[in-house]
């Protein structure tokens, strides 16, 4: 009912390598990040799982279909499909904790294709690649060229 009403949308998940969806774990996104605000309050604010709601809503917005990718043992936060390409991204708030960044590269580097890889944090400081996985600044990603 969510769902048909647009008030959420359903992300499922797809293993990259044989190009499957997989019948579980998808995830859920709702189409006005305010509408968490109504339910929680202000309180227990995940932001990592805010800043990824905002990109898939912009993918989404920029006429990509979108899913959850799986590839080997990794969770790759969004699949990003239109006729012309596939881009890869992974959310995260920042790359400070090295655990972290070694998570997000280690997940795209697992995908063994020539597309498009792309880390978005809210880091303004990092402005290197990593063996050809783009970082880039989710506020500078959300107002750029919307083509991309």
């Amino acid at each position: 009912m969510l769902e048909k009403s647009f008030i959420m949308y359903k992300a499922e998940r797809t293993d990259i390598k044989s190009k499957a969806l997989l019948k579980t774990l998808e995830k859920y996104y709702l189409s006005d990040t305010g509408i968490r605000n109504i339910i929680l309050g202000f309180r227990n604010i995940n932001e990592g799982h805010l800043l990824e709601n905002v990109v898939y809503l912009e993918l989404l917005r920029r006429g990509y279909r979108v899913n959850i990718g799986k590839s080997k043992d990794y969770e790759v936060d969004f699949v990003a499909k239109n006729p012309n390409t596939i881009k890869y991204y992974q959310v995260t708030q920042t790359l400070s904790d090295e655990k972290v960044k070694a998570k997000k590269i280690r997940s795209l580097e697992s995908i063994n294709d020539n597309y498009e890889k792309i880390i978005l944090t809210m880091d303004k400081s990092i402005n290197k690649d990593f063996n050809g996985i783009k970082v880039v600044n989710i506020i500078d990603w959300l107002i750029k060229d919307k083509t991309n």
